[in-house]
């Protein structure tokens, strides 16, 4: 089931940040991970939430996006990421390709 990989984040140096991007990008690749949504326009519409940039990864699972984060290859990135950007990460496990009804979304409370 594929999984999300989402970020909310703040560029803190631009000389950083393009370096972490060329060391992050490579190893998504590696791990069957692939770009949806880069750094484009975002419109709040509900809430308190006011985020600058979101970049959301595919992952074709939940261990894909786990292994990505933890391998080796993107352990070099992870050091540079803590001057290049301030981020919130969270990964999010999608539904299943056949649940075209809804019916393993959570219920409200």
């Amino acid at each position: 089931m594929t999984a999300y990989v989402i970020s909310d984040v703040e560029f803190l140096d631009p000389a950083q940040v393009d370096r972490y991007r060329t060391l992050a990008q490579g190893t998504i690749a590696r791990y069957g991970g692939r770009y949806l949504a880069r750094g484009g326009a975002v419109v709040p519409v509900e809430g308190g939430w006011a985020p600058k940039n979101i970049i959301i990864v595919a992952f074709p699972s939940m261990e894909h996006a786990r292994q990505w984060y933890r391998s080796p290859e993107y352990a070099e990135a992870l050091v540079v990421r803590q001057t290049a950007l301030d981020r919130r990460l969270i990964f999010v496990e999608g539904v299943p390709p056949d649940s075209t009804d809804g019916a393993s979304v959570p219920e409200a409370p």
